[in-house]
């Protein structure tokens, strides 16, 4: 019998910073213990809230510098003066054996990954209902000054002007269904064509042909 392996894929989810990504991203995640998540390399400084290795790699310039040289990097980008990155090995060997990877990117570090591997690429754009939401949900999260949070704000308009260039565009009006959204894009996408490896030699071993 003919076996069917399933290449996986990277699901992005891209927002303006407070729309609720990083949120559905756990929660996802949560939801799908056979998914997991992409790890960034980034340059700024660790948040007291935040653990090395966990929600970043945090690195310093001469090594960021180093892989990017060196090709270490899918993607990266410079936001607000702090580089980022997504390492390469890992997403290729999650996706060659067969396993999903969730990544958090803004537009421009998506840009690049459907440059490189457009085939294993599924994009999210998260869009706030309201900039007013937007606005009151970074106040409360309670981590940036008032002038970071209007730098945020003014950013947040360029960010959203991208949305048609993801696949998929959910506007999170309420957690629970952007989230039940989310986990049907992801059933949906495992069962593509693409991604099922010696389907056609299957389908001529049942048929006979």
């Amino acid at each position: 019998m003919v076996e069917i392996r399933r290449r996986g894929f990277i699901l992005v989810l891209s927002s303006p910073s407070g729309a609720g990504k990083t949120t559905l991203t756990r929660r996802l995640l949560a939801a799908d213990p056979s998914l997991s998540l992409s790890i960034s390399v980034t340059t700024r400084p660790k948040r007291p809230h935040e653990t090395d290795g966990v929600d970043y790699h945090f690195i310093d310039r001469a090594r960021f510098d180093g892989l990017v040289a060196s090709g270490g990097l899918l993607e990266h980008a410079t936001v607000f003066g702090n580089s980022y990155g997504t390492p390469r090995e890992p997403i290729e060997a999650a996706l060659a054996a067969g396993r999903e990877v969730i990544g958090d990117l803004d537009w421009q570090g998506t840009q690049q990954l459907r440059d490189k591997m457009e085939r294993d690429l599924v994009s999210v754009f998260i869009l706030p209902p309201a900039l007013a939401e937007l606005e009151r949900r970074l106040k409360a999260r309670n981590e940036d000054s008032p002038e970071t949070v209007a730098a945020r704000m003014a950013k947040a308009l360029d960010e959203m002007s991208h949305w048609a260039e993801y696949d998929y565009v959910l506007v999170n009006r309420d957690l629970d269904e952007c989230l039940a959204t989310l986990r049907a894009i992801v059933h949906a996408e495992r069962a593509k064509r693409i991604r099922q490896l010696g389907l056609a030699d299957f389908v001529r071993e049942i048929s006979g042909r």
